[in-house]
């Protein structure tokens, strides 16, 4: 993971998010880029004839702000140790994050901003997905892997293996059903393994769900990261009925979310 793309604003989470992902940087000598954005979309108004109106005014005070945000950003990471730059976009979020993804190796962002779903379905890379004020620390001390079986559960167990180096405590998770498929859990293991990572087998008994029961567990043994595919069910299906991706990231209390579709 060296590198580590980070959602740039002036919320609430954007102290956890850079310190994030200066650690990552430092722990794998990696560089940071901090991508402000302003959507020119939001500018854009469209009338009952399909017109589309400019507020032109609005979006010049909007991008000087931002043009402003991006040399702050600048000037506080100059002071630091870990090699950086600071990109703008006037894409839609989504967008701007999803194309300067294409050659990161992790996605850094804020649970709260709405956005780790759908920029796991877009992303080329894993999404770290933060509450807005927990960072996360390296070397980690305990770490849960959802395991169902499927694909994405896959990919985002081989994408959290920088991650998991020195980890103290780490646990593979399996939600006991009627019928399991895919990737066995003892084939997890066994990949952890042989990238020097000792990992722990936990099947559990579901409750009242299967995100619940997840969720209970990960509360319980304290864990610093949540790993897990993202969206296993399609999207259409976890909106309406729900689902463990969705669960998860409206969870804001949770711990750090590490997703990959």
């Amino acid at each position: 993971m060296r590198s580590i793309l980070v959602q740039g604003g002036r919320d609430a989470g954007m102290g956890a998010r850079l310190d994030t992902a200066m650690d990552l940087a430092r722990a794998h000598d990696g560089h940071v880029t901090v991508l402000v954005d302003t959507p020119v979309d939001k500018y854009v108004t469209v009338d009952p004839y399909g017109g589309a109106i400019l507020a032109r005014e609005a979006l010049e005070t909007a991008l000087k702000e931002d043009d402003a945000l991006a040399a702050a950003f600048g000037d506080r990471l100059a002071r630091d140790d870990v090699p950086f730059d600071v990109a703008q976009s006037e894409l839609p979020q989504i967008d701007a994050l999803a194309r300067c993804s294409e050659l990161a190796d992790l996605v850094v962002v804020s649970r709260s901003s709405g956005l780790a779903g759908d920029l796991a379905l877009n992303a080329s890379c894993p999404v770290l997905a933060l509450p807005d004020d927990v960072s996360l620390k390296l070397p980690l001390d305990r770490v849960c892997i959802a395991l169902d079986g499927g694909t994405e559960a896959a990919r985002a167990l081989k994408a959290a293996v920088p991650l998991l180096a020195g980890a103290s405590d780490v646990r593979v998770l399996t939600v006991a059903v009627e019928k399991p498929q895919g990737l066995p859990p003892t084939d997890a293991l066994r990949y952890l393994a042989r990238h020097g990572i000792k990992a722990e087998l936990t099947e559990l008994v579901c409750g009242n769900s299967v995100e619940e029961t997840l969720a209970s567990e990960v509360q319980r043994i304290e864990a610093q990261l949540v790993v897990m595919g993202a969206y296993s069910h399609s999207r259409l299906r976890e909106f309406l009925f729900g689902g463990v991706t969705r669960f998860f990231l409206d969870e804001l209390t949770a711990p750090p979310l590490l997703i990959t579709h």
